[in-house]
């Protein structure tokens, strides 16, 4: 919960999604201020126990950064009694998030179908794998799994020509399919404000993440018959690589004509940039290979930190390439307190990750720490008529 007024203040959502994809959706509505009630199983979400090891059995890493600002109670929704509890949070709910299968959600009495009865006001929101109505429906689904099926784990390969597919070292399709979730927990709960009507919404990773790549890498193919390969040509050209410098790395974009004009004056080849197949911003990117072999013979003349002084005082986007340990101590993170140091009631000190987006009319948030398995079972029992 939030301290002070947020834009979701009053919304209840009752959780019952594990790993990734669903817990990274409400952790966002959470940091809006939702009451997250996240329903488990005796074993607890299994994502409790990835990580490292933690310092407390089912408090690893994974679970303290996407279950923040949620309440635990652990319910057996085969047993009658836990199953009741479950149907009274939601009977005074408004929103329902699962990751179950539509067959094992059925059987357990929570599909939405006979929710609507106990609340027509509903919104069911269904993280699954695969959308509804196609070959693929009902399979389990993974991150990577849909890094594979989206051809995502292939793009490496149209890069440097290494035969073997590569996962993005992030669980991108995850995390971006969350987003996508939350984003259609919102809109319907606005369309519940506006009609009164709750509904069912099936938000599928698999096409979830396959818009989000092919944003930009459909390509040739947008077009009938296609003008090109499906792959955005310069995302995938070899020669797309950090810069190497005198000591290190480092990314220097240039976009407008006037950043790659400062960029090669700088550089030292001014005229470099200047013949006749960079005139302009199409026959760069056609011929943007050659833009990049050339700033990667001439960045080796002087250290990171000189390029990052030099291109900042001439405004061409560039950002040394670090560590990743190193963001922990990034001078903008810290001055913004993007991570924040507190107590928790069990694992002593952590560090979180505040919420990226300010409001100018609301305070910051300030999220309960991520729970305890059950932490919170016999309050809400009680709150739902059903003590222990």
């Amino acid at each position: 919960m939030t301290a002070g007024p947020a834009m979701l203040q009053g919304v209840r959502i009752v959780d019952l999604t594990s790993v990734i994809f669903g817990p990274f959706c409400t952790q966002m509505l959470a940091e809006l201020g939702a009451d997250i009630v996240k329903v488990e199983p005796p074993g607890g979400d299994i994502f409790r126990r990835a990580g490292t090891p933690a310092k407390t059995a089912g408090m690893g890493p994974c679970h303290m950064t996407l279950n923040r600002g949620k309440r635990s109670v652990v319910l057996d929704l085969k047993q009658p009694d836990d199953a009741a509890v479950m149907h009274a949070m939601i009977r005074n709910a408004d929103v329902f998030i699962h990751n179950v299968r539509g067959r094992a959600i059925e059987a357990l009495g929570f599909g939405h179908e006979s929710l609507r009865a106990e609340n027509p006001g509903l919104i069911t929101i269904h993280c699954m794998g695969f959308g509804a109505g196609g070959p693929y429906s009902g399979l389990q689904a993974y991150d990577d799994v849909i890094q594979a099926a989206t051809g995502m784990a292939s793009f490496a390969t149209m890069v440097d020509g290494d035969p073997r597919p590569r996962y993005v070292p992030s669980t991108i399709a995850d995390k971006v399919a969350g987003m996508y979730a939350a984003q259609a927990a919102l809109a319907a709960y606005i369309h519940r404000l506006r009609t009164g009507h709750g509904q069912h919404v099936e938000v599928p990773m698999f096409e979830c993440f396959t818009q989000f790549v092919y944003e930009e890498h459909l390509f040739g193919a947008t077009f009938e018959p296609p003008t090109g390969p499906v792959g955005y040509s310069r995302q995938i050209d070899p020669a797309r690589q950090p810069f190497p410098t005198k000591d290190g790395y480092i990314s220097i974009v240039p976009y407008a004509d006037a950043s790659w004009a400062s960029t090669f004056a700088l550089l030292g080849d001014p005229d470099f940039v200047n013949q006749p197949q960079f005139a302009d911003p199409y026959l760069r990117a056609k011929n943007v290979t050659q833009l990049y072999a050339a700033m990667a013979r001439l960045t080796p003349a002087r250290t990171t930190a000189e390029w990052m002084r030099v291109l900042t005082e001439a405004r061409v986007p560039a950002m040394p390439v670090r560590d990743p340990a190193a963001i922990l101590d990034d001078p903008h993170l810290r001055e913004t307190g993007f991570f924040q140091h507190y107590d928790h009631p069990s694992e002593g000190h952590c560090i979180a990750m505040r919420p990226p987006i300010h409001y100018g009319a609301l305070p910051d948030p300030e999220l309960r720490p991520a729970p305890r398995l059950g932490e919170h079972t016999d309050e809400i029992r009680t709150a739902y008529g059903t003590p222990c």
